[in-house]
């Protein structure tokens, strides 16, 4: 009998794009999941086109209140039965293998967290406009510390072995926090080098605001990890050099 995986995904007006997104997991070679969308609100069409979708498998929940995605990403999880946790958000992609393969890679490594290769695209034609971001090394609390390698649609972990992790709502780098609350229980994740995800490069996206957000990095070492000003201060140095240097073609 295969594992369940559970898919946490947090909707908010993707009427755009979600209808790919729905089908890249529909798609998927492994068939054992549940996938727990919150929707956050959505002022358009997106939970009309998701109640379209009949699959049992698709479990939707839709918020009375907008809390942001790590709210929602949080009350996903809280529904979540599966043993693995996988993220997505509702406008990037998988390859059909995605979970087969980031399962298999796990049992094989023993690993409590995997990570593999994601495209990153074009967000109208999802054509690469950026080399892949590659799963280039064995991943630590301390080398995340100075850039963040691990993105949603890329990454799973095994709550057998490490329990849930949940997301801050109070940070808008909740992504990053995560995984060094994550990384801070275990040895190292380990980097599955192949690519299984199209991640949708959005010209208004949070995280391509690297000057917008450097408070907010900041944050991340002072209030959520407990560092001194010092190292705060050095820790989002090496992010914003490394954050430069992973977008700088994205804004040529």
């Amino acid at each position: 009998m295969t594992d369940l995986v559970s898919i946490i995904t947090p909707s908010f007006n993707s009427a755009e794009f979600i209808e790919d997104t729905i089908q890249c997991v529909l798609d998927q070679t492994y068939k054992n999941w549940e996938w727990l969308i919150t929707d956050d609100l959505s002022q358009d069409k997106t939970v009309e086109i998701l109640n379209n979708y009949k699959d049992p498998r698709i479990k939707l929940q839709v918020l009375e209140k907008n809390g942001g995605a790590g709210n929602a990403r949080n009350k996903s999880l809280e529904r979540a039965q599966g043993r693995y946790i996988a993220f997505l958000d509702s406008d990037d992609l998988w390859y059909p293998e995605y979970l087969e393969m980031m399962i298999d890679y796990m049992k094989e490594k023993n690993a409590e967290l995997v990570y593999c290769n994601y495209s990153r695209c074009d967000e109208h034609t999802m054509l690469p406009i950026l080399k892949d971001f590659e799963a280039d090394t064995i991943v630590t609390f301390s080398n995340l510390l100075k850039t963040c390698r691990l993105a949603p649609v890329s990454t799973m972990y095994d709550t057998k072995r490490v329990g849930k992790f949940f997301f801050p709502v109070k940070s808008k780098r909740e992504d990053h926090v995560m995984w060094l609350n994550l990384l801070r229980e275990i040895p190292e994740g380990h980097p599955l080098k192949q690519t299984l995800a199209k991640y949708r490069m959005r010209e208004n996206s949070v995280s391509r605001k690297k000057k917008n957000i450097i408070k907010d990095q900041y944050l991340v070492y002072k209030d959520f990890m407990g560092f001194s000003t010092v190292k705060s201060l050095y820790y989002t140095a090496n992010w914003a050099l490394n954050g430069f240097l992973k977008y700088s073609k994205f804004f040529n």
